[in-house]
């Protein structure tokens, strides 16, 4: 006998009833992203992206789509996708989900960021920063969307052409406080492309001057190009190193600088740049060699015969340097379409050269500065994981502060902040070596170390 018709139970017969009718109104919980602390965040903020109410147990694709600068100044559409298996909760954390197909492996927050390729066909461009999220269901109709504001600088930040340097540009937040300084120096690329970078890091509090110190002719489809900034030399050789010196005295008569706290952060050449500045000028308070050398390389360019003469001078002299050996060789690889690993002439020229690297050998020990270096073993540009070791072993012995990051799997280009697609820094015939997962791990870990060690060394060290 069913109890429920029964007379004695029909109020609550039609009380279940009522409250099943009323459960099938109700509308399904809403397939939504929820972007902590905000959809608009300064990267290298932390952030946490999920996606909430989805059916359990079913699998979503998400796919993410972005323009991405790309190293030589262009834009391209890139996009990525991966499909997940939805918790029994209906949740997915893209901190703890690894997809089960897709362009990238594993649990990884920015996955769907750095494992993005360009995009066939290419859809509409987007603004720079701006990143589209969707969520899709297995006939591919759209569940949830959502866009993200991943920006590299604050809108109130103020630059402003360095005037006494072509091409270089002062970054700094509004107000009448005494920031402390960075002087950054780009790589063998030249020109104003380090202009870029002013701002990100005039975000984080500090008043930034971008140093263009070499501008090279360019190469086009038509034939070759004019330097861009033709004030500045078009050969990589003999460039003074006392030029940081009048960019601390101009530094020092900004209104936003403490004179007093200075830093200087280099990638590649301009880590090389920055070690030899700093092993001469004690007024230095902190060093960021990202894809560092230890010692100074043979220079290059219109002009300079092989072998002759030395990347950096010191007041008019050149300083010892090691030579390549196969330069040219190498580089006859991008007319022949073989690999071109610029390392391998460095190398070659050091081990042929073991007596000319002593003297070439940028005496770290001298500097007094806490030092942050960081490099590659899979660098093809240059041996920067082996180098930085040997710059930590240096001044270890010599009791130096020293902050080490060496990545084994990773290459040159490890100086972003982990967000941007990696996965075309091989494309081309230029090799700069490592994998996509590894260069965009060892960026965001660089980045991050690189932020705590500038606000440790010039901004807290000041207040002790």
């Amino acid at each position: 006998m069913n109890l429920l018709r029964h007379p004695r139970f029909q109020p609550l017969r039609r009380g279940l009833l009522a409250a099943a009718v009323a459960a099938l109104a109700l509308p399904a919980a809403a397939q939504q992203f929820v972007v902590r602390p905000a959809p608009e965040v300064l990267v290298g903020e932390p952030l946490q992206i999920a996606l909430e109410g989805l059916p359990a147990g079913r699998e979503v694709t998400l796919v993410a789509r972005r323009t991405a600068q790309e190293w030589n100044g262009g834009q391209r559409p890139y996009a990525a996708t991966a499909r997940y298996a939805v918790a029994a909760d209906g949740r997915l954390d893209l901190a703890t989900a690894a997809p089960l197909q897709g362009s990238y492996a594993g649990a990884d927050l920015r996955g769907l960021f750095w494992s993005m390729t360009p995009e066939k066909p290419a859809g509409a461009a987007l603004p720079e920063g701006e990143v589209v999220l969707e969520a899709r269901n297995a006939d591919g109709a759209v569940l949830a969307r959502q866009t993200l504001h991943l920006q590299r600088t604050l809108a109130a930040v103020q630059s402003r052409p360095a005037a006494p340097f072509p091409g270089a540009v002062f970054a700094s937040l509004p107000g009448t406080a005494k920031r402390p300084a960075l002087i950054l120096l780009g790589g063998s690329e030249g020109g104003s492309l380090i202009t870029r970078d002013a701002p990100v890091y005039a975000s984080r509090g500090y008043a930034v001057l971008a140093l263009p110190y070499y501008s090279p002719g360019g190469w086009s489809a038509q034939g070759p190009t004019p330097p861009e900034l033709p004030a500045l030399p078009a050969a990589f050789a003999d460039i003074p190193v006392e030029r940081l010196e009048a960019a601390r005295a101009w530094l020092a008569a900004q209104p936003e600088v403490d004179g007093a706290r200075i830093g200087v952060m280099g990638t590649s050449k301009g880590a090389e740049f920055a070690l030899v500045a700093a092993s001469r000028m004690p007024w230095i308070r902190a060093v960021v060699a990202i894809v560092p050398s230890d010692v100074v390389w043979e220079g290059w360019g219109p002009g300079i015969a092989p072998g002759t003469r030395a990347s950096f001078a010191w007041k008019g002299e050149p300083l010892p340097f090691v030579p390549y050996k196969g330069f040219a060789e190498e580089f006859a690889g991008f007319a022949t379409g073989t690999d071109v690993k610029i390392r391998r002439p460095q190398d070659a020229g050091r081990a042929a050269n073991p007596e000319r690297v002593p003297a070439a050998r940028i005496r770290v020990e001298d500097i007094a500065a806490p030092v942050l270096v960081a490099g590659s073993d899979d660098d093809r540009i240059w041996d920067s994981g082996g180098m930085a070791r040997n710059i930590q072993r240096t001044r270890a012995a010599a009791g130096r502060e020293t902050v080490a990051l060496v990545y084994a799997d990773a290459g040159h280009f490890i100086g972003g902040s982990g967000w941007g697609p990696t996965t075309q820094y091989n494309a081309g015939p230029s090799k700069s070596g490592g994998t996509p997962v590894a260069n965009a791990r060892a960026q965001a870990e660089v980045f991050a170390a690189t932020l705590a060690f500038l606000k440790r060394t010039l901004v807290e060290a000041a207040a002790k």
